[in-house]
């Protein structure tokens, strides 16, 4: 990878001079056009050797474009804060939007390096980091982004010698500290990694530039070129959405599906239901306040069809909570910040820290349901979501997230009647709307997104419960059961033994071996059913 990087690069001082007027003004046109058509973002990673002039190349750019439009994001050791959330939250939430530029000083980059050179990760698991680098970026770029990323590269003797010449300037001394020069002792592993890094990170969607940075003025002028090609082509090329290279496939030709195969007729009588509210309640309380739930965050997903219940088995759950410990997350059309930014951006800024649970009222499914039914994007966009979906969830839950996932389902005509019960209670007019009678009239549809969303998406880490909710009680029930026994499940299991706790279950389950007993008063006749309906039943 360092090959042309080591060949001692040079541009004369004249001819510098005389490149450095027509590449400035081109790259300030080029930065007008990308603020006011606001059709992409552009991140820029600018890394390299100590000493190879990565803080001098983003200070230039500053200079030669207009400081209003970009902004510096610097990444060091995690804080607090960020320690308390999935390693890719700081920089999920630090994305430019559309017509802006990021420069990258430290990025998702500079910890697996780290840390595979002081020895804390294996080559394999720096590899298993590079994929899902990958796979991020990739998503990135289907979502518009441009990703430029830069090695400024120093061969051990240039490095030495530039570390030499700061520190022998007055104006400069301050940069050269004894963390440099120890640094630099391991030069030759933190060469060796980065070789490895770039290489399997050099993708097509975003691939490495690696500049020779010994030569002041060489550096400069092949970075603002690179730069100016990338971002004139991007501004000049049409796109247009790739169609799938294959259909997606249907599994239903029976007219047999899951939602079809819900017992929707389940209830629980009343009384019944005020004693298991209370017991699950209470429980779930019990379990937020555990020790150990303090190495852990919870994020529950609500989804279902119009009037089945969301809103009202919400309630419920929060009602067992502190309201310190948890936040509600409505989630509407996005506004004109969210769509200036990738689909996940809007959730993955309100994930949690360890201890404290999101509840989002509709989520990051809505690309795949309402997007889809109602051609919000293209079919391009939803069928590559259901990946990003579970990388997203993926890195959640490898981070000690409880992820779960509901859909509520009731029949048609529970809908119906719901729907026409609101209208004529004054304190409910507000729940239904014009849209509530047009999507009802898109039932199919729905039916067949929402069984595509669960054979898709619903994984070990992760899986769907589907909630029988005709009876209200019934669900709110099954709910509030569901959350505690994967709660509890995830603290016996500790931090990182959720995926393999989730594992063991279901392979018990497939062998046909007992779990742990259920009290026998807990739903009566319905306690037989099992907790949550996999996407494989």
């Amino acid at each position: 990878m360092f090959e042309s990087a080591e060949i001692g690069h040079k541009i004369a001082k004249e001819a510098y001079r005389l490149a450095l007027p027509e590449l400035r003004a081109a790259l300030l046109q080029a930065q007008i056009e990308l603020v006011q058509r606001k059709k992409t973002s552009v991140l820029l990673i600018i890394s390299g050797q100590d000493g190879a002039g990565k803080g001098e190349t983003i200070n230039l750019l500053y200079e030669w474009m207009d400081p209003r439009f970009i902004s510096t994001l610097a990444f060091s050791e995690p804080t607090e804060e960020e320690h308390d959330r999935p390693p890719m939250w700081r920089y999920w939430r630090s994305l430019p939007p559309r017509g802006r530029m990021g420069m990258f000083a430290g990025s998702w980059y500079s910890d697996p390096m780290r840390d595979r050179i002081e020895g804390r990760l294996s080559i394999k698991e720096l590899d298993a980091r590079a994929e899902q680098i990958n796979r991020f970026e990739a998503m990135l770029v289907n979502e518009g982004a441009l990703i430029l990323k830069f090695w400024l590269h120093l061969t051990k003797s240039a490095q030495r010698k530039r570390l030499k010449a700061l520190e022998a300037d007055p104006r400069t001394a301050w940069r050269v500290t004894q963390w440099n020069w120890d640094r630099l002792e391991s030069f030759d592993e933190a060469q060796e990694t980065a070789g490895h890094v770039l290489r399997v990170t050099n993708t097509p969607w975003a691939p490495w530039a690696v500049v020779e940075a010994s030569d002041d003025r060489y550096r400069e002028l092949t970075v603002g070129r690179i730069l100016l090609e990338a971002l004139r082509q991007k501004l000049d090329c049409e796109e247009r959405p790739q169609p799938p290279a294959a259909p997606l496939v249907r599994v239903d030709t029976d007219g047999r599906n899951l939602l079809t195969e819900l017992d929707l007729s389940l209830v629980l009588a009343e009384r019944p239901y005020e004693k298991e509210l209370a017991r699950w309640q209470g429980r779930l309380s019990e379990l937020v306040r555990d020790p150990r739930f303090k190495d852990h965050a919870v994020v529950c997903a609500f989804e279902g069809a119009d009037a089945a219940g969301k809103g009202g088995a919400i309630r419920r759950l929060c009602a067992a909570l502190d309201a310190r410990q948890y936040q509600v997350i409505p989630i509407a059309a996005p506004s004109e910040e969210e769509r200036a930014q990738p689909h996940l951006w809007r959730f993955w800024r309100h994930i949690p820290r360890r201890g404290r649970l999101a509840i989002f009222d509709r989520t990051w499914y809505g690309r795949v349901l309402v997007e889809r039914v109602e051609g919000y994007c293209s079919e391009a966009d939803w069928q590559r979501a259901y990946t990003e979906i579970n990388d997203f969830e993926h890195e959640l839950t490898g981070a000690g997230v409880i992820v779960l996932k509901f859909w509520l389902q009731t029949s048609r005509e529970e809908q119906l009647r719901r729907f026409r019960e609101r209208e004529e209670v004054a304190h409910k007019r507000f729940k239904i709307t014009e849209d509530d009678w047009r999507n009802r009239d898109k039932w199919d549809a729905y039916q067949r997104a929402v069984c595509d969303m669960v054979d898709r998406t619903s994984t070990g880490d992760a899986p769907w419960t589907l909630v029988e909710s005709n009876d209200k009680y019934f669900a709110r029930v099954k709910i509030l059961r569901t959350l505690c026994e994967r709660i509890e499940a995830a603290l016996q299991a500790g931090p990182h033994g959720m995926a393999r706790a989730d594992n063991d279950a279901a392979a018990k389950k497939r062998a046909g071996k007992p779990g742990k007993a259920r009290p026998k008063k807990a739903l009566g006749k319905q306690a037989a059913r099992p907790a949550r309906k996999s996407a494989g039943k």
